[in-house]
């Protein structure tokens, strides 16, 4: 049996409202599977256009199996392309961030103009044509400062998304923002494990004694779609009819999806006290407790949208069994530290709350490697959203392995 064959009889053997067989979240080859049917056909968040503002501004990831490069163009464009030079293949910038006023291969320094075109090689004779060995181009979009790669031949349709998305986050003005701190944690568990973690908060009385500070769960969103809640929908209706879209969007597939949740009594903001973390906002509702805005995008990021300030979070695969998770906290572009907000305000609730999860996640993947795990059933109250995670991830499997799709 392939390999292929074989990860789809595991997702196949996935019993409805459970969790994972073991071989989806520790094998190799499922891993490889994963990287060729999600990673490498998704969208991925790379990160902010504002973290780009000027020409020659450029940030790196990982996707998989592929190093990409983003980066802001002389005329203001930006792009994205493959990291690898078209010599040796050396990546052409080793740094998560950077400026360059041209992009140079530290290798043989082959040079790279901003819009890809190769500029200069040394030592190639007079017969090499620099036009046919340009930076090979990566999919890009941007929709409300977020940057999304992709690198398939074909991209998938990036419209529907930019559609759902733009009029729910539009409000909070990220474009205006900048990060004020960012995190990163390298997580010893697979990345659905990570993705898992963040679908419940069945864990959270638990664990996250920072966080419930002013987060409350709402089952009747958690899952697939709300159910009638009257506090809910009056809390929907205060903050829609102050241009702030609230109701629950979501694509057909349960891809990605976006709705407002109220925060616990008192509390505004992700802080020790629910107290804004900032002098400022980042709307113009003029509502008090706005609650928090939530989306998330599979396969790799969740975000939240407070009165004061915004968080995005970006996963990246780096192995079967290790996650890297990059967290940032975004406040108003002339917000200035120790005058407009005091960074350990800011970031206290999810610098511990992350560290929580990865304890979690951590130990999560040292329960399902072992060979006497059998994966067990999701409560129907608290676990609706890590299931329809799970019934995302195993449906689009199932159809890209069989080659449907």
């Amino acid at each position: 049996m392939t390999h292929k064959a074989q990860t789809l009889d595991f997702v196949q053997q996935r019993k409805a409202r459970h969790a994972l067989p073991s071989e989806l979240y520790s094998d190799a080859d499922v891993y490889r599977d994963d990287l060729a049917h999600l990673w490498h056909k998704e969208w991925i968040f790379a990160g902010h256009s504002f973290e780009l503002e000027k020409a020659g501004q450029y940030l790196t990831l990982q996707v998989g199996d592929y190093p990409i490069v983003v980066v802001r163009g002389a005329g203001g464009e930006l792009r994205a392309f493959h990291n690898a030079c078209r010599h040796r293949g050396s990546k052409v910038c080793h740094q998560d961030s950077g400026k360059a006023a041209k992009l140079v291969c530290p290798y043989h320094k082959w040079t790279f103009d901003l819009d890809g075109k190769l500029l200069f090689a040394g030592n190639m004779g007079p017969d090499f044509d620099t036009r046919h060995h340009g930076l090979l181009p990566a999919h890009c979009e941007t929709v409300e400062s977020y940057i999304f790669v992709c690198v398939a031949e074909n991209a998938p349709d990036f419209a529907p998304f930019r559609d759902a998305m733009t009029p729910f986050v539009a409000p909070h003005y990220l474009t205006e923002c900048r990060v004020a701190h960012e995190s990163n944690l390298i997580e010893k568990g697979n990345w659905k494990l990570v993705f898992e973690n963040n679908r419940e908060c069945y864990h959270c009385d638990g664990s996250h004694p920072e966080l419930l500070n002013s987060f409350v769960e709402n089952l009747s969103v958690a899952g697939v779609s709300g159910t009638e809640d009257p506090q809910l929908e009056a809390f929907w209706d205060k903050c829609e009819s102050a241009g702030l879209p609230s109701r629950m969007a979501m694509d057909a597939a349960g891809q990605f999806r976006m709705t407002r949740i109220p925060l616990s009594a008192n509390a505004s903001s992700y802080t020790m006290d629910g107290k804004p973390a900032l002098s400022s906002r980042l709307d113009e509702s003029g509502v008090d407790n706005i609650g928090a805005l939530l989306y998330f995008h599979y396969p790799n990021t969740w975000n939240h949208f407070l009165g004061d300030h915004a968080l995005s979070f970006r996963i990246l695969p780096l192995g079967p069994q290790e996650t890297l998770v990059t967290t940032k906290w975004l406040v108003p572009k002339e917000a200035q530290e120790g005058i407009d907000y005091d960074l350990e305000h800011l970031t206290r609730v999810w610098l511990a709350t992350n560290d929580q999860d990865r304890q979690l996640v951590e130990g999560t993947q040292a329960g399902v490697s072992s060979p006497a795990y059998e994966p067990g059933p999701y409560s129907e109250l608290a676990e609706n959203g890590v299931c329809q995670f799970d019934d995302w991830y195993c449906e689009t499997m199932q159809r890209r392995l069989k080659g449907e799709s």
